[in-house]
């Protein structure tokens, strides 16, 4: 698996989950929109951990930086 996240992208995707915790533990959302943003985060964490989106593997698509 060759990562194909960036840093900008990795803490963007933290910062959302971090965000949909937030409101979820203040009550601020229940029911089935607390369920399918709880797996979204999930997965952003998921993702941003190891570096790597399956989404973007397919179009070829990378947010890392081109070393030079």
């Amino acid at each position: 698996m060759k990562k194909n996240m960036g840093s900008v992208d990795r803490i963007a995707r933290v910062l959302v989950a971090l965000v949909i915790a937030v409101l979820y533990f203040t009550d601020q959302m229940s029911g089935l929109a607390a369920t399918i943003l709880g797996l979204l985060a999930v997965i952003f964490i998921l993702t941003s951990s190891i570096g790597f989106c399956p989404l973007y593997a397919p179009f070829k698509f990378t947010t890392l930086k081109k070393q030079s």
